[in-house]
């Protein structure tokens, strides 16, 4: 709150008080505790502080006790308001919300707040000390066989809910040897400060040359909590022709609502390989001579010829650029319901391949797995999306019939 603005309450008139009675001035802290649960070390518990002064107030100072044992932070400045109690009167309320993390386990006690207040006591300055009660403060010690606040690995993430965003300029399967795309990797964790968010994970796999950005860092002050945000930055560079598979990096995390772990993952992505979607590849042709078509026609029949003669004709099916393209950004945003829509419409444009991907027991597996993820029971596991992909994206070769079937008699049938 702006200076004046809080001048403007603080010494903004009253109802008239004879003397300062019990009740007139209040002060309360309260712990916020996640699950109702005593937190574990590291673990983020919000401390909100309220004031509700009946008196006029002319100066205030808060006294904030040591904290030992914890690390803290105020969240935002101060808050003033003016309020009306249940029995109508009027009043001045104040709001101070601080974050703490509790260094270990252990009984600990908050000790009291206290705000010194000068105020107008019948025409009279008077200093009064307005004290919260202390709070008990139990911190749980971790007795799961791994993981934890106290292990090195792996990075202990207390948060209420973690998100991540995967985006890459330009798509990794466009880029080819000695050519280099940007990923920036977004880690949003609601319920925490930024300070506590993990340093930026390992990428690392062979045939790619891997160049680290900068780290940068924000909490974001909501309603409902902070949100801490970590964005990570690599400039990656294939070394090999080949494709390149690029493993997913698991985080774990613990979530402070249902007192479990759980993990999310920078999913899995291929370089090189791919398609590139750029604008000059969707250009019209050009339109070739008279000539130059008539020479094409007759080399493709006499190829076809060659073929059918010497039996060489394996065609194959794959499907359309804009297909390969919605199945990979339904996985980049690891959303199986959307990919499950992208497939069926694939499905549906190409039912030959339906049939081939229904027929091999691998990608079949997978398929069941998708739709017990989507329209199975809550919480079914989610499967590889991005490597699902990359499979349904791949040529498959189509029998042809024996040889002596390619090709009919052309002058009926044979005696």
């Amino acid at each position: 709150m702006r200076p004046l603005a809080l001048a403007l309450i603080l010494l903004a008139p009253l109802p008239a008080q004879a003397e300062v009675e019990p009740g007139d001035l209040t002060l309360t802290a309260t712990a916020e505790l996640n699950g109702n649960s005593a937190p574990f070390a590291r673990e983020m518990v919000l401390l909100k502080i309220r004031g509700v002064y009946k008196q006029p107030i002319l100066l205030e100072e808060v006294v904030q006790p040591s904290l030992a044992n914890f690390s803290w932070t105020q969240l935002g400045r101060d808050h003033w308001s003016r309020t009306k109690l249940p029995d109508g009167q009027s009043a001045i309320a104040f709001d101070r919300t601080v974050a703490v993390f509790p260094h270990h386990a252990g009984q600990f006690t908050i000790e009291p707040f206290i705000h010194k207040l000068t105020i107008n006591d019948v025409g009279e300055r008077r200093v009064v000390e307005v004290r919260s009660k202390p709070i008990p403060f139990p911190v749980a010690p971790w007795t799961e066989p791994t993981g934890g606040p106290d292990a090195k690995e792996p990075w202990w993430l207390p948060a209420k809910d973690v998100a991540i965003t995967d985006s890459w300029s330009p798509d990794p399967e466009t880029i080819k040897v000695g050519e280099t795309a940007r990923r920036i990797v977004t880690l949003e964790a609601q319920g925490m400060v930024a300070e506590g968010l993990p340093p930026r994970p390992v990428m690392r796999t062979r045939g790619i040359i891997t160049f680290a950005g900068p780290v940068t860092r924000e909490t974001l002050l909501t309603p409902s909590g902070p949100v801490a945000r970590a964005t990570y930055q690599w400039d990656v560079k294939p070394g090999v022709p080949e494709i390149i598979p690029l493993d997913a990096i698991a985080i774990p995390w613990f979530d402070t609502s249902t007192r479990t772990m759980r993990e999310t993952e920078i999913p899995a992505r291929q370089i090189g390989g791919g398609l590139p979607d750029r604008e000059t590849d969707r250009a019209p042709p050009a339109i070739p001579s008279p000539l130059v078509t008539a020479a094409a026609a007759l080399a493709a029949f006499g190829l076809g010829l060659a073929l059918i003669g010497f039996g060489l004709g394996r065609p194959s099916l794959r499907l359309s650029a804009s297909a390969r393209r919605a199945l990979r950004a339904a996985a980049r945003a690891g959303d199986p319901a959307g990919f499950r829509a992208a497939l069926d419409a694939a499905m549906r444009d190409a039912p030959d391949l339906a049939r081939i991907w229904r027929g091999r027991p691998d990608v079949a597996a997978v398929l069941a797995a998708l739709d017990r993820s989507v329209f199975g029971a809550a919480g079914a596991p989610v499967p590889d999306l991005p490597a699902l992909a990359r499979a349904l994206s791949r040529p498959e070769r189509v029998a042809g019939p024996p040889g002596p079937e390619r090709l009919a008699p052309l002058d009926g049938p044979a005696r």
